[in-house]
């Protein structure tokens, strides 16, 4: 686990750069379309050196973008690949110039905690270069800060998060590029039914992601005919999973389904196995890292995972990205990496859109954020009225773990 700043400048030294220019993505112009005013919509990005985006604001200078997730903490990882994924794509422009401009990134740590995520909010909405936001990570932060963002007409994507009430709370800035946990849950729980499970234990963490991603999975088992128990465990206080990885064992279920994070899940994962429990165990995009895989070792193998992600390793378009993370990272990409590089790619091209009629503006890039059709190297960044990924690219794959390693299956809706 790499160290972080809690703000960063994206810099390349000049051979980086060039090794880095021909691995930018292909980009398409977003367009305009009704966006919201008022807040600090008038405070473009700045241009000079500073990490806090004030100085010029004439075509060709500097803007600035943030990004906010878990980078420190239990659950750091999956906000640490976001954090790679978004420096990569702003590494890439500052050094192609692609864009038309110079960008910054700079960051705040929430560690997806939702008591903290609306300090790491008010730092970026305080700073006035910034013109968009990658993040939050995670569901509680989301819904946390979603409020801040909003007032402020600072227009934020996140990558993520999958709570599927975010997009009915009236943030009139929110946007996420992934399908929320009542596509991913209904898929997983009728992939479940044709997988011919009969009865259905479900373990929630209590977070917003975990216990939603969880209901709605019972919900659609049940209509499907699954027997069904459900229960809450506290993600963040629970060290000891031998209980309820008995009770489970005991239940006569022959599958669980978990919703929570990474770490949490291997200790249940370990408990599992311990008890001797034998059915199909699966989690939702939650514990879709190495954190998962290293922690639980061996009890992890078989396990299946859902997620609207895609595995950048395998996808066609991302053979550049993966090659350019790599270098620049010095590890392969994971969970979400790619899906924060599309994110911060479009962002960028909305702030291009925004500055072909001006100096852009919080509420310009908003509104160039809303008109965006954005073919990105795992999906394709184009948003519902609501903010809401668009149905027609919105896919959930399925993946299992083998020998410790995370391998897609592919789309779940073409599993059985």
């Amino acid at each position: 686990m790499r160290t972080r700043l809690i703000t960063t400048t994206v810099a390349l030294t000049a051979a980086g750069a060039l090794a880095l220019a021909g691995c930018s993505s292909s980009t398409s112009g977003g367009g305009n379309g009704g966006g919201n005013g008022g807040g600090n919509g008038g405070l473009g990005g700045g241009s000079s050196s500073s990490s806090s985006g004030g100085g010029s604001t004439t075509s060709g200078g500097t803007y600035t973008i943030g990004f906010e997730g878990p980078l420190s903490g239990a659950n750091a990882q999956l906000g640490i690949n976001e954090d790679d994924g978004a420096k990569l794509a702003v590494a890439q422009a500052n050094a192609s110039n692609k864009f038309g401009f110079k960008v910054k990134l700079v960051n705040q740590d929430d560690q997806g905690d939702p008591a903290k995520s609306p300090t790491a909010a008010n730092a970026l909405v305080g700073n006035p270069g910034v013109l968009g936001v990658i993040g939050p990570s995670f569901s509680g932060s989301t819904l946390a800060v979603g409020k801040i963002y909003s007032s402020a007409d600072l227009a934020f994507i996140t990558p993520s998060a999958t709570n599927a009430t975010l997009q009915s709370q009236g943030f009139k800035t929110f946007h996420r590029i992934v399908p929320n946990d009542n596509v991913e849950g209904t898929q997983g729980a009728d992939w479940m039914k044709r997988k011919g499970v009969k009865k259905l234990f479900v373990l929630q963490d209590e977070s917003a992601y975990g216990k939603g991603v969880g209901d709605t999975v019972a919900q659609e088992a049940k209509k499907d005919g699954i027997k069904v128990t459900e229960q809450g465990i506290n993600g963040t206080t629970t060290t000891n999973y031998g209980p309820i990885a008995q009770t489970i064992a005991n239940s006569g279920s022959d599958a669980v389904f978990y919703g929570g994070y990474d770490a949490q899940a291997a200790l249940l994962a370990k408990a599992l196995q311990s008890d001797g429990f034998k059915g199909i165990a699966v989690g939702g995009n939650g514990i879709k890292s190495t954190v998962f895989t290293k922690n639980a070792g061996a009890a992890g193998n078989g396990w299946y995972i859902t997620c609207g992600c895609e595995d950048a390793t395998v996808a066609p378009d991302a053979k550049a990205f993966n090659a350019a993370y790599q270098k620049m990272f010095g590890t392969p990409s994971s969970t979400y990496s790619p899906e924060a590089y599309d994110a911060t790619n479009a962002l960028l091209t909305a702030i291009k859109a925004a500055a072909a009629n001006g100096t852009p503006t919080r509420s310009s890039v908003e509104t160039a954020v809303n008109a965006l059709d954005y073919k990105g190297i795992a999906t394709t960044v184009k948003f519902q009225s609501n903010g809401e990924v668009d149905s027609s690219v919105a896919t959930v794959n399925l993946y299992t773990v083998k020998n410790g390693n995370i391998v897609e299956v592919g789309n779940i809706k073409q599993q059985s």
